[in-house]
């Protein structure tokens, strides 16, 4: 997200707005012609720096820790220089501004699923809420939690970022470190220990198991016949082996390998809404939490 030219401009463009829109409110020269100009200028800024961080799956709390940090700036300037309009303004903005950040960093944050990889369980439009304290508090998506934590458990739908994008990814945890991961005739093996599977429901193209391991009960999806060619996979320390729910429509750790611990963002908890696309209308239907 940073190193998005488009990104850093716009960025800048609204540092730049916002300090005229400082300056002129110290100096009195602010008309409302130019208070207008500065508001459209600086929320059109805004808003490329939004769509492009969308695009770029970039971290919206970065940018709020940022909006908070200014927020608190333009707080501080109207205090010492006892300018009620820029105190009124920065107090108005750093509340919800930090609270949102506070929210979305340490509790709970939402994200769209984009891919049918966790199918039947999680579905492309699904609006899920990702629980960010799971597996300890920290502000960055990568790096060590700064508080006490629990470790990722087997089963646990866990959302992460893998090594070889920087991009969120949501999917099932099959194995921890010092774990040997066997996948044979579409079977997955722990330590040499099948996991537990019952047929739910099979057709020409594709058939539906009940799966379970540790307190995980959960429907997986596989398409059609029952060979595949025998692969093993030895997890590292500190790191993990995870899978899609949606097993020969998946990319996981059998093809770009494993996940390490400090890339963890947290859990999947719950559905809040299904929006499959632009002209449809939102459901609720499959509200409800994340098994």
């Amino acid at each position: 997200m940073f190193s998005d030219p488009i990104f850093l401009l716009s960025l800048l463009a609204v540092f730049g707005f916002i300090g005229v829109w400082i300056y002129q409110v110290l100096q009195d020269t602010l008309t409302d012609q130019s208070q207008q100009i500065i508001y459209i200028a600086g929320l059109s800024s805004s808003l490329v720096g939004i769509y492009r961080i969308f695009v770029n799956a970039g971290d919206l709390g970065s940018v709020l820790l940022i909006g908070s940090v200014i927020c608190l700036i333009i707080l501080m300037v109207g205090v010492f220089t006892k300018n009620t309009l820029l105190k009124t303004t920065g107090k108005g903005w750093f509340v919800p501004v930090f609270l949102i950040f506070v929210v979305r960093t340490f509790a709970y944050e939402p994200y769209q699923i984009p891919s049918g990889s966790m199918i039947p369980g999680l579905k492309v439009g699904d609006f899920i809420l990702v629980n960010k304290h799971s597996y300890g508090l920290k502000i960055n998506r990568i790096g060590n939690a700064f508080s006490l934590s629990a470790d990722p458990e087997y089963g646990d739908v866990v959302v992460f970022i893998p090594p070889h994008v920087n991009v969120p990814y949501i999917k099932r945890l099959i194995g921890k470190p010092g774990d040997t991961i066997g996948y044979l005739n579409k079977k997955i093996y722990v330590n040499g220990i099948p996991i537990q599977q019952e047929l739910i429901s099979t057709s020409e193209e594709e058939t539906f198991l009940k799966e379970t391991s540790g307190n995980s009960n959960r429907v997986i999806r596989i398409i059609g016949g029952s060979a595949s060619y025998p692969e093993e996979f030895f997890v590292p320390a500190d790191h993990y082996f995870v899978m899609g729910d949606n097993r020969d429509n998946s990319s996981d750790s059998r093809y770009w390998g494993f996940v390490p611990r400090e890339n963890f963002m947290g859990t999947g908890e719950l559905i809040w809404m299904t929006w499959e696309c632009w002209t449809c209308l939102p459901s609720f239907e499959r509200a409800g939490f994340i098994k």
